[in-house]
């Protein structure tokens, strides 16, 4: 009866201001818990909780020799739960920078524009596809990725079809790697990017999807590829490839990723989509 007491004299004093100090701590940690959700930093973390319940437990044992081994593993392995979280972490913190308050969206160009860059894009993909041409393509949105363009060759040429063409022709300098667009110009061909490590893609998925994938899953690019084998057109957005897409539908991916991207509210929080 006295614990009773106890519990209900602690409700008693909570008010607004605490309901709303742990519903930012319980939201904070929902956006957390998505950010690794079938991740390899998931299993880190229940290895984490695994560990530190085994030390707790090691406490109340007295184990004392075996205690002190594991506090100071914990103790060691905070750092090493830095290096091994890097890639959450930088996600994490890239989200909350494309925040209209600290950043311009490096999408903003008007409707005509995107549509007839969109058009010059899917022209250029379903022309490769029917030449069974191997093509990759990154479309930068608010992430920069400056870093990867300093890889290729510099062009800063206008979207065109044509030019699109002429760089995936077989045996040209420029074909065998990812050409990058930001904004309305194509600023660099021939870069290189990174793989994915997702363990779940089907083996018959080659280096060209598997980099397009990659480079998803570090930022929030979109990445086109064409097959070269079957002439066949996917889209990779957030870590997630779609395949076998005809030109209309292509074409209606790109306008709702444009379009959606255009209408976030001023704080964006989607730090880690579910899977579908």
């Amino acid at each position: 009866m006295f614990k009773l007491k106890e519990v209900l004299e602690i409700f008693s004093n909570i008010g607004v201001r605490d309901i709303l100090d742990m519903a930012i701590v319980a939201f904070v940690f929902y956006k957390l818990f998505m950010l690794i959700r079938h991740t390899s930093a998931e299993q880190v973390l229940k290895g984490l909780v695994v560990l530190l319940i085994v030390t707790k437990l090691s406490e109340w044992a007295r184990f004392y020799v075996t205690n002190w081994i594991l506090k100071n593993t914990i103790t060691v392995g905070i750092i090493a739960l830095i290096i091994l979280f890097q890639p959450e972490l930088r996600r994490a913190l890239e989200h909350i920078g494309r925040t209209k308050f600290l950043t311009k969206s490096i999408m903003e160009l008007s409707r005509e524009a995107l549509n007839e860059n969109i058009h010059e894009i899917v022209e250029a993909s379903t022309n490769l596809s029917r030449q069974k041409i191997g093509a990759l393509i990154i479309i930068e949105r608010e992430t920069g990725i400056g870093d990867v363009i300093e890889t290729g060759t510099t062009i800063q040429g206008n979207i065109s079809s044509r030019l699109l063409i002429n760089i995936f022709i077989p045996n040209t300098p420029l074909h065998d790697g990812a050409v990058v667009i930001r904004k309305d110009k194509i600023m660099a061909a021939g870069c290189v990017l990174p793989l994915t490590q997702n363990p779940n893609l089907s083996k018959e998925l080659g280096t060209r999807h598997r980099a397009g994938i990659g480079m998803t899953e570090k930022c929030d690019a979109i990445a086109i590829m064409v097959s070269e084998e079957t002439g066949a057109i996917s889209i990779a957005m957030d870590g997630k490839l779609s395949r076998y897409l005809d030109a209309k539908t292509l074409m209606s991916v790109l306008k709702n990723a444009y379009q959606n991207e255009q209408q976030k509210p001023l704080l964006r929080w989607k730090w880690r989509q579910k899977d579908e």
